[in-house]
């Protein structure tokens, strides 16, 4: 995956209240629509408010639990409880959302059901609409200061927190939705024929499926561990070239232990007669150069080492160190 925004974006409280509000009083008013009018894109917009509501849920439990001190059993800390649920809230939008809906709308398709007091759908979804479109409002205010200069889809796909991006797209793919049930009742209530509100709910269960997939692997990707971005990796990189105590770096890797959280471990080449006193001051002087220049870097290991080119006589050494600073 490419890669993506540093973390430090916050756990989007703001955004996910908003949208667990929104969500929960549509979910309330289109069941009531749909069990009065029997429109099958009006179920499957209750379910999948339902669904959503669920989700801003999980996302605050997520964040919740992730702050939970590291312990002898996680001994990196909790972090990564925010990207599985994610991770669930991704199945949950694939499997109660888009599966369902796509089962209704076909089974309406077989069998129509004609649409009664068509007038109360149709507010609803304006309603809707209208509630929606605040709660994407909302999370794009929350995500604008943290994308920088880089496009949505690409906030999206380089986010490390995962929670203004699944935001983002659940809103997103609800006020779409929305537009298809509008679409389709309307259509029904003009031509009087019931397959288009068939319809309507077939292309919201396609969409939600859609968002589920695109979640669900950038989530995944996260699980499995990123790396830091090009751009930190390279500030690390010259924060421990940038004095005198480090000759080169041999090697380096990163990886994200959570949203805000980056270990870092480095061996470096060090002069080989350097007294042991000086290589802990000079890693510790490194390690301050790392912090400055990427604050998220929070567990670092420096591995010092000597450094020869390939075939040459290794220097003998007066002082050989590891030190693990975290």
């Amino acid at each position: 995956m490419s890669e993506k925004v540093e973390g430090g974006h916050g756990h989007g409280t703001k955004a996910i209240l908003a949208a667990l509000g929104a969500n929960l009083g549509i979910a309330l008013v289109k069941i009531i629509a749909w069990a009065v009018s029997g429109s099958a894109s009006m179920l499957a917009e209750g379910v999948h408010s339902i669904a959503d509501s669920a989700n801003q849920l999980l996302l605050l439990l997520g964040g919740r639990r992730s702050k939970r001190q590291a312990d002898a059993e996680h001994p990196f800390g909790y972090g990564r409880e925010r990207y599985v649920y994610a991770f669930v809230v991704s199945i949950i939008l694939f499997s109660i959302g888009g599966v369902f809906s796509l089962y209704e709308g076909i089974e309406k398709v077989q069998e129509p059901h004609e649409l009664e007091n068509w007038w109360l759908p149709m507010l609803v979804l304006v309603i809707a609409i209208g509630l929606e479109s605040f709660s994407l409002r909302t999370a794009l205010k929350e995500a604008r200061p943290h994308k920088g200069e880089l496009g949505w889809f690409a906030f999206i796909r380089r986010a490390k927190a995962p929670e203004l991006p699944v935001l983002l797209l659940e809103d997103t793919a609800a006020l779409t939705g929305l537009v298809f049930a509008f679409l389709g009742v309307g259509l029904t209530v003009l031509t009087d024929n019931s397959l288009f509100d068939a319809l309507g709910t077939i292309m919201i269960g396609v969409l939600l499926i859609l968002v589920a997939i695109v979640l669900g692997i950038e989530t995944k990707s996260l699980l499995v561990g990123e790396g830091a971005s090009a751009e930190d990796v390279e500030k690390i990189r010259k924060a421990i070239t940038g004095g005198p105590e480090v000759e080169q770096i041999i090697h380096m890797k990163t990886l994200y232990l959570g949203p805000d959280e980056l270990l870092v471990g480095v061996k470096v080449a060090i002069g080989g007669r350097t007294l042991l006193a000086d290589v802990a001051s000079a890693i510790n002087t490194v390690e301050g150069r790392i912090r400055a220049a990427v604050p998220i870097a929070r567990v670092i290991y420096i591995e010092p080492d000597v450094w020869a080119p390939p075939g040459a006589e290794q220097p003998t050494t007066e002082a050989i160190v590891i030190r693990s600073l975290d």
